[in-house]
């Protein structure tokens, strides 16, 4: 059986850097990484349609800072920008938060780069009951129009309602999985059809990161 590696851990230093960056005690060690992954669950699953692809933490003295990579910043921004009140005094009612939090966004100018967020579209064409082989095909062309080097997407479950669930996969130009200096964007997602979950990989190469 094959030894499986998640593509961003395997290049952490490299080419992929961490979603949270902080310091603490030991004893505070797990309390800050639940912290950390409420945090980003909630602003995952509250601004499902303004398209985020990162949520990266940084942690300072009595400061969080949340920079928020999105598709439709326009969405978080809200009416008159307030938006972003709104999350901030959320995140510190219902975690009760007593540092500051200071919200950044940064609007991403090609979605179609962006590994989750063509993972997510595919989602949301598998749920309309699109047949999935036409799915694979128009993500595939979508990522070819974004000038990516390769792509490769994989779907699991109970495709098109099968008795049985199975794994397909495609693959379009070069995806090095095992070159490090190889920049892979990789993202996961699940799409909530009538006859099961379907699973829903797909893993972006963006060319090689050479340090001169």
């Amino acid at each position: 059986m094959g030894q499986k590696t998640h593509p961003s851990g395997f290049r952490i230093g490299i080419t992929a850097f961490h979603k949270s960056s902080w310091f603490s005690k030991m004893t505070l060690y797990s309390k800050i990484i639940e912290e950390d992954y409420r945090i980003r669950s909630y602003i995952n699953e509250s601004l499902y349609k303004a398209g985020i692809s990162k949520v990266k933490i940084d942690r300072k003295l009595e400061q969080i800072e949340i920079t928020i990579n999105a598709a439709r910043p326009g969405l978080i921004l809200g009416k008159m920008g307030t938006g972003i009140d709104i999350i901030r005094s959320n995140l510190q009612k219902k975690f009760k938060i007593r540092s500051k939090i200071r919200i950044n966004i940064i609007e991403i100018i090609n979605p179609d780069q962006e590994a989750i967020l063509l993972a997510q579209w595919i989602s949301q064409q598998l749920e309309k009951r699109i047949a999935f082989r036409k799915a694979l095909r128009q993500g595939i062309q979508k990522a070819q129009k974004a000038n990516i080097q390769g792509i490769k997407i994989q779907i699991s479950g109970r495709l098109n309602g099968a008795e049985i669930a199975r794994t397909e996969w495609v693959r379009e130009g070069r995806v090095p999985l095992q070159t490090l200096r190889a920049n892979i964007d990789y993202g996961y997602t699940r799409a909530q059809t009538i006859y099961g979950i379907l699973g829903i990989k797909i893993w972006l190469f963006k060319g090689e990161k050479i340090k001169k």
